[in-house]
């Protein structure tokens, strides 16, 4: 059976093995990044009139910092990130089920126009709109120790699941081009899919930007 490759981060990773496994599918865990908090000083909290979040290592890791903005509105790109605000006592949570730039629209629809986005030094780029978006980078993604050894984990057949354009763009640098024509990709995004570049197998983009889509893409190619 082929192996479907996870090469985003932990903790994320582990729960994506998860339903890899649940599926009857054969899971492999290697992350290209491992993110690392970073040191950053919280603005005041009255400049603004919402609070983004585009990733979960986000709320996980900007420390104590990011409980200030709890009595703000908060948006979440997604429903994972929207559970970590909750878990760190945020009330008043909205997620969003696409992109950053839908939730950005959905922020504006609100009626809010000042929002301090907290997330990583490399975010994907998103439509503001009317908002004033003030970025502030409380974690990292640095390269994993394990990311190098990709090509001797992989098999012909096998798929990767790539939850990010820098992911996509690390994979196909790792990866001859003899090899990445025997390998599937199967992207969260467009975007993701477009940075894995060509030359692979065959490459899907999930409909939506979660697990389940994903999956649901990996599950036919191991038919």
């Amino acid at each position: 059976m082929s192996q479907v490759i996870i090469l985003r981060p932990q903790p994320a990773a582990g729960r994506t093995a998860a339903r890899v496994a649940a599926l009857g599918l054969c899971p492999l865990v290697h992350p290209l990044f491992a993110p690392q908090p970073l040191d950053w000083t919280p603005p005041p909290t009255e400049d603004f009139d919402a609070v983004l979040l585009t990733s979960a290592n986000g709320v996980r890791l900007a420390g104590p910092g990011i409980g200030r903005y709890r009595s703000l509105p908060t948006y979440a790109v997604g429903e994972a990130t929207a559970l970590a605000l909750v878990q760190a006592g945020f009330a008043d949570v909205t997620a969003g089920t696409a992109d950053g730039s839908m939730i950005a629209a959905r922020i504006a629809r609100d009626g809010h126009r000042a929002i301090l986005h907290l997330g990583g030094r490399h975010v994907a780029p998103l439509d503001p709109g009317p908002l004033r978006i003030d970025r502030i980078a409380v974690y990292a993604m640095n390269e994993a120790p394990q990311a190098a050894a990709l090509p001797a984990t992989i098999e012909p057949g096998d798929i990767l699941l790539i939850h990010s354009p820098r992911a996509g763009e690390r994979a196909a640098a790792l990866l001859s081009p003899l090899a990445r024509e025997t390998l599937h990709i199967v992207a969260i995004s467009p975007a993701a899919a477009l940075a894995a570049g060509d030359g692979w197998a065959s490459v899907q983009s999930s409909a939506q930007p979660q697990d389940d889509a994903m999956l649901a893409l990996a599950a036919r190619l191991c038919k």
